[in-house]
C-alpha cells in the first residue's frame, strides 16, 4: 500500500495530547497512532452498519425455515424467472 502525506493542524494541548499517547502507547510516530485510530473508527463504523443490518433483519417479519428445501425452491423460481425473461 502506498503512503501519502497528510498535513493537519492542532491546538497544542491535541498536539501534547497525541505526543502522550505515542510514548505510552507504544507507537513509534504520530502518524502510527493516528493511522491506528483511523483503522478503529473504520471497524467500529462497519460493526454499527452489520448491527444495523442485523437490527433491521430482525424486524422485518416472522423469521423464514432455510432449509435445503428452501434454496432449491428459491433456485427454481430465479431459473425460470431468468427463462421467461430469454424468451421476450
Amino acid at each position: 500500500m502506498g503512503m501519502a502525506s497528510l498535513n493537519i493542524s492542532l491546538p497544542t494541548l491535541l498536539r501534547e495530547y497525541v505526543e502522550a499517547q505515542v510514548k505510552e502507547g507504544g507507537y513509534s510516530t504520530p502518524s502510527e497512532y493516528v493511522r491506528a485510530l483511523l483503522r478503529e473508527d473504520q471497524r467500529r463504523k462497519v460493526e454499527e452498519r452489520l448491527e444495523a443490518l442485523l437490527l433491521n433483519g430482525l424486524q422485518s417479519g416472522p423469521p423464514t425455515e432455510v432449509a435445503p428445501e428452501f434454496w432449491e425452491r428459491k433456485r427454481r423460481r430465479l431459473m425460470e424467472r431468468r427463462r421467461s425473461k430469454n424468451h421476450r
